[in-house]
């Protein structure tokens, strides 16, 4: 039970990647606030599931920053201390680069690059007066291998592991660490909704010759967010079998 006591925020923690990372983290005894964008069927789902008081699911755009400051806000009563944050929320939006649409661009780049800045701001607010915090962002080997029609995801994860190692000099005499878990190909509906030959490429690639678990990748998160790993930060943990 290393996180017994500990309030942990996991952003898109209702599905996924996140779910798996919030169930890692309720069975480590921590209070976890998973926030979703809009799919309130899979989040009360969820929140049944788990049958827990430990649990809470709330809805919070976090490209939006007033949307973002509610959210804190409505949790200074009760969880005025926050431990952990996981910035695991994002999307993709598939399409070359010369089709690519604006919009495309857009709500790629704000859902998992200006997110991740919303919510470490405030979270890092909370975090220093405490002298302590966690903050892991769920970026991608995607940010590194610039898969094709992939611009604005690329682009995203990238950035994410680029803001963290800024904001990991920043507030570091705070207590505070800023890393980053970098997944390859994780089973999850993101994988799901690819055509099959696509998929079968992509595990070609991969030397293990199979796709990650997503208890895999919320092993690597509960590491760097606990107190042993007190002297990791900007630093970027691949879990990807080998790519």
């Amino acid at each position: 039970m290393k996180f017994e006591n500990q309030t942990v925020i996991v952003t898109g923690g209702t599905r996924g990647i996140g779910r798996g990372i919030s169930e890692a983290f309720l069975k480590e005894g921590a209070h976890v606030i998973a926030t979703y964008a809009g799919n309130d069927q899979a989040a009360l789902k969820f929140k049944e599931e788990m049958n827990t008081e430990k649990l809470t699911v709330k809805k919070c755009d976090v490209r939006d920053e007033n949307a973002v400051v509610s959210f804190f806000n409505e949790l200074e009563t009760s969880h005025p201390k926050i431990e952990v944050l996981v910035n695991n929320s994002g999307i993709r939006k598939d399409q070359v680069t010369a089709m690519m649409t604006l919009a495309e661009w857009n709500d790629v780049i704000n859902t998992n690059l200006t997110g991740t800045f919303l919510m470490s701001k405030h979270a890092v607010l909370k975090m220093m007066g405490n002298r302590y915090g966690r903050i892991v962002n769920m970026s991608s080997i995607g940010g590194q291998l610039g898969l094709p029609g992939q611009a604005n995801y690329a682009a995203s994860k990238a950035g994410q592991v680029a803001i963290s190692k800024t904001l990991s000099k920043e507030v570091a005499k705070r207590g505070i660490t800023v890393n980053n878990v970098l997944p390859g190909f994780i089973d999850t509906e993101l994988l799901a909704d690819l055509p099959e030959e696509q998929r079968k490429d992509y595990m070609k690639d991969v030397p293990m010759k199979r796709f990650g678990k997503v208890e895999e990748v919320a092993a690597a998160v509960l590491f760097l967010a606990s107190k042993e790993a007190s002297y990791i930060t900007g630093a970027s943990l691949e879990i990807s079998g080998g790519l």
